[in-house]
């Protein structure tokens, strides 16, 4: 026979370790709460309870205020990765957390994504003053605005971690791309990338960047179209010497499409 409500919530307020593994399962509200009065509650006890995801705003509200329930990294980050988790909990929540906390909370699915662009601009305040080693880490497994940051330093060691991040995206690449002031080694690396140097957006954004060498943007005109390469003619961004091969490409590629007007005889008056 089930136990009534009322043995549950007496089993979670003074039960052993054992009963607690099981309790933090329940589905009352009234036995949740109780289990955070039971001096046996362990960090793991907790954990497996926050990990749920049909959790009340009411409970997560009740550990955010218990002093020592909240005083753990590992319980602070697992409810601000909660999806019920009231916004101004997780958002006060998120300036005690570790820097690799906050960037698994960027890569969360069920969290709120206010909450994880504030989580990436903590991130971003610190990259600067981070060691090489952690850029690194963060560059494989940061989410697609972290890792576009990391290539805004261009750090030849993180350059290539952050090109081959899963999560980058063309839409943040480009993004950096039309930053004027960007390290020519991050040219260069995205330019040799066997993935991103295919991409035609990519390719464009490369030819048109101030910075990118010569021989690189000479490299990709042949694969640019002509109505884009008339475009670029008038990218005031672009230096002079490569605008006039631009031209150059255009004019010689108009031509070679045109058909030959001259008149032609006919095999009779031949």
């Amino acid at each position: 026979m089930k136990d009534s409500l009322e043995e549950r919530i007496e089993r979670a307020e003074r039960g052993g370790p054992a009963e607690l593994r099981l309790l933090v399962h329940d589905a009352a509200l009234e036995v949740l709460e109780a289990l955070l009065r039971n001096p046996f509650l362990s960090e793991e006890h907790l954990l497996t309870l926050l990990h749920r995801k049909n959790l009340p705003r009411e409970l997560l509200e009740a550990v955010a205020e218990n002093d020592q329930l909240i005083a753990s990294q590992r319980v602070k980050a697992a409810l601000v990765q909660n999806p019920h988790t009231p916004r101004l909990v997780a958002m006060r929540l998120l300036k005690f957390l570790y820097l690799f906390d906050l960037a698994q909370v960027t890569l969360a699915p069920a969290v709120p994504a206010e909450i994880k662009r504030l989580a990436e601009d903590q991130i971003l305040a610190r990259l600067e003053q981070l060691p090489v080693g952690q850029q690194i880490a963060l560059a494989r497994r940061g989410s697609a605005r972290v890792a576009a940051g990391l290539l805004e330093l261009g750090q030849p060691p993180v350059i290539p971690a952050a090109l081959d991040n899963t999560f980058l995206t063309e839409a943040a690449l480009l993004g950096v791309l039309r930053h004027d002031e960007l390290p020519e080694p991050v040219l260069e690396g995205i330019a040799r990338h066997p993935k991103w140097s295919a991409r035609y957006d990519v390719r464009v954004q490369l030819v048109r960047h101030p910075l990118t060498p010569l021989a690189v943007a000479l490299g990709f005109l042949p694969d640019i179209k002509v109505a884009d390469l008339r475009v670029l003619t008038t990218d005031k961004r672009m230096a002079p010497t490569l605008r006039d091969y631009v031209r150059a490409e255009a004019e010689r590629r108009t031509r070679r499409r045109k058909p030959d007007s001259s008149p032609r005889q006919s095999r009779g008056s031949e």
